[in-house]
Parts: C-alpha cells; structure tokens; sequence
C-alpha cells in the first residue's frame, strides 16, 4: 500500500489568497503533480463540488475539503499550513491547516479506513498543535504517517474506529442514546461527527453508541442497543440506512457538520426530547419521520394534506390506467360499450362473440373502471385523513363519492376531503365523558364528520364545483390548434416546476381526472395524459444527459444520481431531478422547466395520445403515436440539458465559497 501524503504534498506556510478555491486549487495541483491525479480541473471541480454542498471548515483553525473523483488515480492527502488563515465556513473563524483528501471513485475499504482514521485524529488539540509546529514537510508526513500507520490491513481498528463507536455504561441512571452520522461522499464529516458526539456524550455523562454510515464500511448497531436507546440523533445528510430500525424513538435530526460543530447542544436537545412525550419520533416507515405538526401554519397544512391526498390516489390511477389500456389493446376501442354486458353474461367456459381476447378485454377494462372509480373518493379520504388521522378517513371517503356523484371531479373531492378532514378534527377535540370516548373514532366522528361534509358538498358547494369543473373541461379540451399548444407548454412547465410537489401533482390530477371522460370522438384528455407524462420525464433524463455531456460540471454523488435518473427518468418519476435541483435549483429547475414545456407543446402539437396515466417508456402500447412522443421527449431532455450546463458554466453568482474563480463552482 503506498504512501497516502509524501513530502511533495505538503506546502507549508504559505498565503495562498482569501478564498478556500485558490487553496483547493494549490493542493489539487500537488497532487496531480506528484502523479496522483490525472487532472487539475476535474478533481478541482469535483473538490468545490462538494464544498458547495457542506462547508468544511471545522473547530479548531481546520478545514477538510474532501471528494471522490474519476481524476484521482489514488488515494491521496495533501496539506497546505497557511500564514494568511482562510474562511472555510467553520464557526469559530478561518482554517490555517487544511487538508484536501481526494480519493478515486473506486477506492478500496482499507485506504477508506485511513482516511476515516486520518479525519478523527484531526479532532485531537495535541496532534494538530504538532502540525503547526512542524519545522519541515518530512515531519508533516512523519507525524501523519504515525497516526494512519495502526491501521493495517485487515484490522477492524480500535473502539473509536468501530462503526458502533462509543462510549458505555452499566450504570441504569445513565442516559443511553444512540446515533447516526453520514455524509455525500462519507469520507471525513462521517467520523469526525461521529468522534465530537462520542466525546461531548462522555463529557455530559451520556452513553452514546453512533454507527457511521460511511465509505469505510458499515456495522449497524446492536438491535438491543437501540432499543435501550432513550433518544436518536440523526446527524446526516443523506438518507438514513435502515430508518425504521428506530421507528418510535425520539429524534434529532440535523445537518452533519452540527455534529462536528454543535455536538453538545444536539445531545441536549436529544435528552430534552426523550423526556418530552410529544417530541418528534421516528416513524415506522422507511424513510419516514413523523413530526410535529402543531406549529405549521394554515398553508403547510392544506399544502401536507393535498401532496397526501394525491400520493395515495396514484396507485387507483396507475392501475387502474393500465387496465383499461390493456383492456383497449386485448378488446379494441368498442370494448367501452360492451364491457359490462360481456363480463356479466360470459366466462372463460362462455366466450362471447369474438373469443379470449374480447372476453380478457371486457375484465381488464372493467377491473380498471372500477379502480377509477375510486380516484375522487380516495383523493377526499386521504386528504381527510393527513388533517385528522384514522377517523376522517370515512367521512373523507363520502364527500368524495359525493363529489363524484354529483359531476365536481377532483376539485370536489379536494373541498370534501378538507371539509370532512376539518371537520373530524374539530369533533376529535371536544372533551367528552370517558364512556363515550371508546366510540368517538369508530362511530361518532365518521357519523358526524360524514353528514357535515358531505351535507355541505349536497346542498351549497357540490353543484357550483360540479359547474366549475364542466365548464373549465370543455373549456381546456376543447383547446386545439395553438390553443393546444399553449396548454401543453403550460402543463410541461407545471410538471417541471417542482418535481412532485403541489404544482407537478396539480397538473397531473388534472390529467388523469380526464381519462375516464374521453372517447374515440374525444381524445383531447388522452392527448393532455400524453403531453403530461412525457413532460414529467424530461427533468430527470436531462439531468442524467447532463452529467454524461459535461461530467465536470457535476461532482461524482450527482454523476452517480444520474446513472439512476436515466430510469427513474424512462418510468415517468420526475423525482429523480430532485437531487440535482436540491444541490442547485435556481439552475437545475429553470433548464428542467424549459425542456419540459417544449415537450408537452411538441407532444399536443403532433396529437400524441396516452391511455395510460404512469408508466413512461414500459407502457408502449398504451400510447398512440410512440415514436412522435418518444422524439418530443428526446428533443425536451436536449433542450434542458442544453440549458442546465450553460447555466452551471456562465450564470454563476459569486459567494464565500469561491471568490476569485466562480465558474467552476455548483453554487
């Protein structure tokens, strides 16, 4: 195993300027001058990618700047001891030690341990006081080389090198809490957090167990020690491995660097919310963190309850879409007026008139009208249910049916969701006798809850909506021509805008809400599905173009995010953009919304039809037209991925991170 700094990458007591890219810069220039690297501008760019995201400056007159990148041909630490400090971002002011660890997109778990081990020695005063003292390069290596070196091959380490790093104790008064600390590229943040909470827990008298989800490998905790956990901390900013295995523990959850800055205040706010009942807890679901809801304000609410309202319509859209476009491939367009006939008078002993095929036909498209059918409904009961948990479902479910009934579409079955969700909410709070609380949740609330929502959508609101929602149908289908391509330019750049949140879900509702109104006669909703979901793929796939185009202008966690996104991208989940806008939305949503509208006036310009509401690429048969749609989609993904790029290479505002060379920076 070579050695990971030589004296060649070392510059000691230098002034390398104000800004931490002119020192980035200096050192990614001794690496690749000592043959580690095979380019300046790519591990440079790769370097300030990542100082974009996290500043890196920590505690103590240090920064790390850190990454992975194609242009690292090994493992590699280079040191800069400045004479003039720099602002890395750290709170306590700038960083007169900064060491860049760049390491190759594929480094092996040994040379990651080192570096893991290299990351938590820098939390040491004693040994950072000796590299300040160092008279010569040698000594730098020499003292670094001395801290690395019991790590060997195949050695699991010392204690504080174990995932579950820790401090324990038997003692029952002790409180025990466990943590979780991980980063973009899990090379540095990871374990110096993980070392800051360990210590500042020992200082506070705490038990403290952290597991590190980082590059050097991963050991998950004890099951036993997690449930023993008074509290969790969360100090991540990624995605948390294994989230459920702490569903119903109190949780801080913050940004990874405050585990590095602020340990002790996030150990305290983790003792307080395992002696508050109401505190924040972990959910039982992957990835989900229940939360406290009692301080959002009116907007958040009504905002919470539509985007879940429409996640848990999808899946009666989505299959239901799909029956009925298999139903339409198997039976024909002539199957919509036989279907019921067909299915109720014939079986697989009793083929009607035309065989197998028309028969199979007729049970798909029922089986998809039905789940159809359950689109309204199921938009007002889950609405009712994120306001007021189990007991609006009910009531939410009815007005929904009733906005159904009554011709109000979706937009009734949002007012009867939010009228039947406010509505048991208010009934859940009155203070009743304790006999009859047993049956307030079951009976009393769906009862009350149901008769006053569905009463009002009955006898004031339910026929203004009904009128509202013809009007403005007729009014949209009926567009052709450039009218039809102004609202598929609309609908793209809605489905663009916010990759799954409340616009991106407004536009597609609208679509979908249209599939069971068309006919051969009018295919103007199937068009709209059409325009909707090719729009909803470009952001993704042009993300994806993107980082294969110019892959220096994107750091190595988002060229791996658009490897996935190609897919996400192909099976119509505008998601997959969500990390690119994330790290860079003032360019990442304007390119995706452009290459979006053009796609979805391309798609209505050329009269390309989707029976299908999901399923991108995989639903072919679904989709009248494919090659038109497929060349509306590729030239819309061209277009974004045009865009983002000279976004990120010439709209580059100037901040702290990068003051003198901007350009190359994902601000």
């Amino acid at each position: 195993m070579s050695a990971l700094i030589t004296p060649e990458l070392v510059a000691l007591d230098k002034n390398l300027g104000t800004a931490p890219s002119s020192v980035i810069r200096h050192l990614a220039e001794l690496i690749v001058g000592s043959g580690r690297a095979t380019e300046i501008e790519g591990l440079y760019a790769d370097a300030l990618a990542r100082e974009a995201k996290t500043a890196t400056g920590i505690p103590g007159g240090l920064a790390i700047p850190h990454c992975r990148s194609s242009a690292v041909t090994e493992p590699t630490l280079a040191l800069a001891r400045l004479t003039s400090p720099v602002d890395f971002g750290a709170k306590d002011g700038p960083a007169d030690l900064v060491f860049l660890i760049a390491a190759p997109e594929g480094a092996d778990q040994e040379h990651l341990k080192i570096l893991a081990k290299l990351a938590r020695s820098l939390m040491k005063s004693d040994f950072t006081a000796a590299l300040r003292a160092a008279t010569s390069p040698a000594e730098i290596v020499e003292l670094v080389t001395s801290v690395i070196a019991p790590v060997t091959v195949g050695a699991g380490a010392a204690s504080a090198e174990n995932a579950n790093a820790g401090t324990s104790s038997t003692s029952s008064s002790v409180k025990r809490i466990v943590a979780v600390t991980a980063c973009p590229t899990g090379i540095a943040h990871t374990y110096m957090a993980a070392d800051s909470l360990v210590a500042a827990a020992k200082a506070a008298g705490v038990d403290m167990q952290v597991e590190t989800q980082g590059s050097a490998g991963l050991t998950m905790l004890d099951p036993a020690v997690i449930a023993a956990a008074d509290a969790v901390i969360f100090a991540v900013d990624v995605d948390v491995r294994g989230r459920e295995r702490f569903a119903g523990k109190p949780v801080i959850q913050a940004p990874v660097k405050r585990g590095i800055d602020e340990p002790a205040k996030l150990i305290q706010d983790a003792l307080a919310a395992a002696r508050n009942p109401n505190s924040r807890r972990v959910g039982g679901n992957v990835g989900v963190v229940e939360t406290d809801t009692k301080n959002e304000h009116f907007g958040q609410k009504v905002k919470r309850a539509l985007l879940t309202g429409v996640s848990y319509m999808i899946p009666f859209v989505a299959g239901g879409g799909l029956l009925i476009a298999l139903g339409f491939l198997l039976g024909g367009y002539e199957i919509t007026k036989v279907a019921d006939v067909v299915v109720l008078q014939n079986s697989l002993f009793n083929l009607p008139e035309g065989g197998l095929l028309i028969y199979l036909g007729a049970v798909f498209f029922k089986i998809g009208a039905l789940s159809m059918g359950f689109l309204v409904p199921a938009l007002g009961g889950y609405i009712a249910f994120a306001i007021a948990d189990r007991p609006g479902i009910a009531p939410g479910f009815v007005a929904g049916a009733v906005a159904g009934f009554m011709g109000a579409g979706f937009l009734g079955g949002i007012a009867g969701g939010l009228l039947a969700g406010v509505a048991a909410a208010s009934f859940a709070k009155l203070n009743v006798p304790r006999w009859l609380r047993s049956l307030m949740p079951v009976v009393i609330i769906p009862l009350v809850a149901s008769i006053v929502a569905s009463g009002l959508m009955f006898l004031v609101l339910g026929g203004p909506i009904a009128w509202i929602t013809t009007n403005l149908n007729e009014w949209l289908t009926g567009m052709s021509g450039a009218s039809a391509i102004i609202l598929g330019l609309i609908l793209g750049l809605m489905m663009g805008f916010d990759l799954g949140g409340p616009v991106n879900k407004v536009a597609y509702a609208f679509a979908v809400a249209g599939l069971g109104t068309a006919t051969i006669a009018n295919q103007a909703p199937w068009q709209i599905m059409a325009a909707v979901m090719a729009a909803g793929m470009v952001p993704p796939l042009a993300m994806a173009l993107a980082t294969v185009v110019d892959r220096k202008l994107f750091s190595l966690v988002e060229r791996e995010n658009g490897k996935a996104a190609w897919l996400l991208g192909a099976s119509f989940i505008s998601e997959g953009a969500i990390p690119f806008a994330a790290a860079d939305v003032f360019r990442v949503i304007p390119a995706g919304m452009i290459g979006a509208g053009v796609t979805g006036a391309l798609s209505m310009a050329w009269g390309v039809t989707s029976k299908a509401p999901h399923g991108g690429v995989f639903v072919f048969f679904a989709i009248d037209s494919f090659p038109l749609w497929l060349l509306a989609i590729a030239i819309g993904t061209a277009v974004a991925a045009f865009v983002v790029i000279v976004l990120k290479r010439y709209a580059v505002r100037k901040s702290s991170v990068d003051a003198e060379n901007p350009a190359l920076v994902n601000a």
